[in-house]
């Protein structure tokens, strides 16, 4: 048994709190409030991160109604929220715990003005031993909608707040290294050592507009996690105590340990919080520089440049070798349009065409590596930290 962690992040999944008809699971919702409930009076910090709002925003609607478009999830998300937090409200007051709703969009992570005032939002709530019950807004974002059942929101939170655990519940056992309701010899993967093999699940997307996740979302959420260094666990959340008996350490489902150097909480963001606004391609020597030697990216080893950015924005580096392999995501000191004419050139002279613009492209220290494990360009997650 070890101590249990400080800061406990939990994420239910739409599933594992709803049934096929929108309907809450009116057992497995209250043993999970009493198990977090109970951690929080022993002292622990807990927040939530709660899906269902879609779900049971359709079990309350007409059974004539049978809402598939973007508008109409964002609607059904309106109805089911309130209703799914005054649930939970309640069954947290018979034990004594004040919650707060906590709803967040992705410019709430991307932004960093937006970004410092949820955190400490989050943290007041932690110091005063309330428990958030936090949500994506899905009613105005439709992010999560898309992408994730909220995997990447409790990615996000957890590392918002520095959680120590981050438990994902799902309706399956954990990780499998493929899908077990297909391939009788799929077998559940315990621990997560070696990131690298994680290319070679198969880890599939959910079609359900339940539940938007499936396994692929959750092994980037706990590659985002544990490079913060989080611990994360993916388990069943309908298994009798399973958060109480995870965070008691536990071996329940899977398991993925922190990394052993994470990177800093500015590259973190920067790597999944960011979204990239195009792409620079650079040749062999620029490529080696970046990977090997941890050097800027200069004007003289870029080949090509796509899309329209303005300076100050994030791009995704590629070596052009071969099938373009992503390098790494860095804030850009030049806009597109500079960028083409300067690419290629030497510092000095690039510098001589456009006087006020700087040596780098992309500093070293605005520049984070992005080879190999799960990492999906584009998502948001994280945030920047003080």
């Amino acid at each position: 048994m070890r101590d249990l962690p400080s800061i406990i992040a939990i994420k239910i999944g739409s599933n594992t709190l709803t049934d096929e008809q929108g309907r809450i699971r009116g057992r497995v919702m209250a043993s999970r409030v009493a198990e977090i409930a109970g951690l929080a009076q022993q002292g622990h910090k807990m927040i939530l991160i709660s899906s269902g709002a879609i779900s049971y925003g359709l079990g309350l609607l007409p059974a004539s109604m049978h809402p598939r478009e973007m508008v109409e999830l964002q609607a059904t998300s309106a109805v089911g929220q309130g209703a799914l937090y005054n649930r939970y409200s309640r069954l947290f007051m018979r034990r004594g715990v004040t919650t707060a709703q906590v709803l967040l969009t992705s410019f709430d992570i991307e932004a960093r003005n937006q970004y410092l005032n949820a955190r400490n939002t989050l943290l007041k709530l932690l110091e005063w031993g309330i428990i958030p019950i936090v949500n994506e807004n899905d009613t105005t974002s439709a992010d999560e909608i898309r992408y994730g059942d909220n995997d990447f929101l409790a990615a996000q939170v957890a590392i918002l707040v520095k959680a120590d655990l981050l438990m994902l519940l799902t309706d399956t056992e954990g990780l499998y290294t493929c899908d077990p309701a297909i391939d009788p010899c799929a077998r559940l993967i315990e621990e997560v050592t070696d990131w690298s093999l994680m290319e070679q699940i198969e880890a599939g997307e959910s079609g359900s507009i339940i539940g938007s996740g499936g396994m692929r979302s959750k092994i980037v959420a706990a590659e985002m996690a544990t490079a913060a260094n989080i611990e994360v666990v993916i388990a069943n959340g309908g298994r009798p105590g399973v958060i109480t008996r995870v965070a008691a350490g536990e071996r329940i489902g899977t398991l993925f340990k922190p990394v052993k150097s994470p990177i800093s909480s500015f590259k973190l963001w920067l790597k999944y919080g960011r979204p990239s606004g195009g792409a620079i391609l650079v040749d062999d020597g620029a490529a080696q520089a970046l990977l090997k030697r941890g050097k800027s990216l200069l004007p003289a080893g870029i080949v090509r440049v796509e899309g329209s950015f303005q300076a100050g924005e994030a791009v995704d580096v590629y070596h052009r070798k071969g099938d373009r392999r992503l390098i790494g995501k860095g804030v850009t000191n030049y806009g597109a349009d500079e960028l083409r004419k300067i690419k290629g050139m030497r510092s000095a002279e690039a510098i001589k065409l456009l006087p006020h613009g700087e040596e780098e492209v992309i500093h070293r220290d605005y520049f984070v590596l992005c080879g190999g494990g799960t990492h999906v360009p584009g998502k948001r997650a994280g945030g920047p930290q003080k």
